[in-house]
């Protein structure tokens, strides 16, 4: 039996029966309704693949019933039924959304012919739509997105992670979705139900880590007005992530190694031991192990995060990764401005698969978000992009690192229109330290 779910829709008895005997023959399933309201009124209890509408009919005509169904459940194949008088009818059908129409008389044949091709049409609109879908969820998990063969391993990698209590390690450089790819093992977890506590080790002064860490108690120091639970204590039951780990200092180091041993610790002025139950991921952009050479970073603290380690590749190395990822950023930014911006051209596409993107994924989305608030035209184009240069750059004058940090600063700043935040995030140091270098190599903003 076929599949294909057929509907006529005619106020003759004689020509209702005729095309049920006709489909039923070639296996259809086959329904009939004598008027257009008995038609919408089975098409709301029932669905269907195909409908025959005639167009001529008392009471709710057949043009109607087509702009409803249209209206209402537009996959649904409408071919018209007409009299060969009534070509300019067909005509308008076809304008209002018709799939098809056929001429009174017609033979079985020609039906047959037809309905075959409009069911072949329908799997081959399934079959793309599948397709499309299956790409999109494959290049899209969690907040993540990427269809490269290193980011699909890394979607793989999260799903295997994810079901264990491991310590995880991410690495990578600024702005490579660190961040993304842990809440993704905490997403996919059994934790997934508990809280997902994020210590940005680097954006938090070392003097006030310890009460940030492990909280404090009331009066434990002079602004200790209230008892503070640390944010150990508040990722009970969920995950820590441990954020730019290799920023900590060498004395919260070894507080930390002893906490992640027995999940026990103290409140800053507190007597009472407290036990917490979590998963602990950790992320770093620098070399750990270099670190360690340097004693910068404590060896056994490395070995204490290092369970299970995974590095997240920078856009320079899933170029193919671009285009999505500009779309997507495209579609957020162009809502979020309420600016109709229709695409890229190909010209702007090129200039960003040519940039290197220091900055990764993170100062792509910045330089989405600058040409969409700059440009003036309906497509991004290559001049709305913070990165492009229409003249030649002058190189620096000699090869000393001194002279090639000063050009590197000066280019990233003009690109940037001075924006010190976005620079900031781009050459991967703070601000107060930007500040500092433009002062010192007295560097000016053009006019």
């Amino acid at each position: 039996m076929n599949n294909t779910k057929i509907l006529i829709v005619d106020d003759e008895l004689i020509m209702r029966e005729s095309l049920a005997g006709w489909l039923e023959r070639d296996e259809y399933k086959v329904d009939a309704a004598a008027s257009g309201e008995e038609a919408l009124k089975k098409l709301t209890q029932s669905r269907f693949d195909i409908m025959l509408v005639d167009i001529k009919m008392e009471g709710m005509s057949g043009l109607d019933v087509l702009r409803q169904v249209k209206t209402d459940e537009p996959d649904v194949a409408v071919v018209m039924i007409t009299a060969y008088g009534s070509i300019s009818t067909a005509i308008e059908a076809m304008k209002n959304g018709a799939d098809d129409y056929l001429l009174k008389p017609f033979d079985p044949n020609e039906l047959g012919i037809l309905i075959e091709k409009i069911v072949a049409q329908q799997a081959q609109a399934r079959e793309m739509l599948y397709l499309k879908e299956a790409s999109k969820e494959r290049a899209r998990f969690e907040s993540m997105i990427g269809q490269s063969g290193s980011m699909q391993a890394i979607f793989d990698l999260i799903m295997d992670v994810a079901t264990t209590d491991s310590t995880v390690l991410i690495t990578g450089e600024t702005g490579t979705g660190k961040g993304l790819a842990a809440k993704a093992i905490h997403s996919n977890s059994p934790r997934c139900e508990g809280p997902f506590v994020t210590v940005n080790c680097g954006a938090i002064p070392e003097h006030l880590m310890e009460t940030e860490l492990f909280g404090h108690q009331k009066g434990a120091f002079t602004d200790a007005k209230e008892t503070k639970k640390g944010r150990l204590e508040l990722a009970h039951g969920g995950t820590l992530f441990l954020d730019e780990i290799g920023e900590i200092g060498m004395r919260m180091q070894i507080d930390l190694l002893r906490v992640l041993e027995d999940r026990v610790f103290y409140r800053v002025g507190g007597t009472q031991p407290i036990e917490a139950d979590f998963r602990v991921i950790a992320a770093t952009n620098r070399n750990l192990e270099a670190a360690i050479k340097e004693g910068l970073f404590r060896e056994d603290l490395f070995y204490r995060l290092n369970v299970i380690s995974f590095s997240m590749p920078s856009l320079r190395e899933r170029k193919e990764d671009i285009p999505l990822l500009a779309d997507h950023f495209l579609n957020r930014y162009s809502q979020e401005t309420n600016k109709p911006i229709d695409g890229i051209q190909r010209a702007a596409m090129d200039e960003m698969m040519l940039h290197d993107w220091p900055g990764n994924v993170r100062e792509l989305e910045n330089a989405i978000e600058r040409a969409i608030v700059i440009g003036k035209h309906r497509k991004i184009r290559s001049e709305d992009l913070p990165f492009y240069c229409t003249q030649q750059i002058a190189l620096p004058m000699d090869d000393s690192l001194k002279e090639v940090e000063k050009f590197h600063i000066q280019r990233i700043l003009d690109q940037n229109e001075w924006n010190i935040a976005r620079c900031a995030k781009i050459l991967d140091i703070d601000r107060t330290t930007l500040y500092s270098k433009i002062k010192r190599y007295n560097l000016q903003r053009e006019d």
